[in-house]
């Protein structure tokens, strides 16, 4: 008798896992940090009409709000403005912790109520343009500049978290988001997730070697 309990535990706690694992997450609050802005309309549109809240810095929430969609700013969240030149803008525990937080985890998400910090569903990113910066002979100074840090650690952070979180890595995610977003409303399934972490790690992956092979030039 004891060993069919047993069994029938496993089984139980499988089910439950399965159905987890599996389960639809909804996407509640949108953290965009884009470098160029012409391509968001219809995903931003999409995510609107789905009661999606946005939160956003510096000229991508100009352009949110220049189509009359509210966003919150990431400064309310961290208390900290744009510094350096805007080279730290969203690096900071609140954001990181937002998105890297483990839904499932009761650790997790005491740390959260105990430091106020918003759970964050979805990351939608478009990265300094480097290879472009370099093709077009600018100066090392320009170039160094358009190394992203705190685009290319949002697009790892999310990734990382895919059963939780969404990331859109590039402009070429955008019409998958938005087909998602118009067949099932604002949610995705764990397959859809890491179908969309994949392609941000390609992503990484790609932007990477091109500065690193930019670096091997220059030596």
């Amino acid at each position: 008798m004891p060993f069919l309990n047993s069994n029938f535990s496993t089984f139980a706690f499988s089910k439950t896992k399965d159905k987890f694992m599996t389960a639809d997450k909804n996407i509640k609050t949108a953290l965009i940090s884009v470098f160029h802005k012409d391509g968001m309309e219809e995903m931003l549109a999409e995510l609107h009409a789905q009661g999606v809240t946005f939160l956003s810095t510096g000229g991508t929430q100009q352009f949110i709000e220049s189509l009359g969609y509210k966003c919150q700013t990431v400064e309310s969240i961290t208390t900290y403005p744009s510094i350096l030149g805007g080279r730290v803008k969203t690096l900071h525990p609140k954001v990181f912790g937002g998105i890297l937080a483990r839904r499932d985890n009761e650790g997790d998400l005491a740390q959260m109520k105990e430091y106020d910090i918003p759970e964050i569903d979805l990351v939608v990113v478009d990265l300094y343009p480097f290879e472009d910066t370099v093709a077009s002979g600018a100066s090392e100074q320009d170039i160094i500049e358009k190394i992203d840090i705190g685009g290319i650690s949002l697009i790892r952070a999310a990734a990382k978290n895919f059963k939780d979180v969404v990331i859109v890595p590039s402009k070429a995610e955008y019409a998958l988001l938005v087909d998602i977003l118009r067949q099932k409303g604002a949610k995705t399934s764990l397959a859809e997730r890491r179908m969309f972490a994949e392609r941000a790690f390609g992503v990484s992956s790609h932007y990477d070697t091109a500065i690193h092979n930019w670096f091997a030039g220059e030596q």
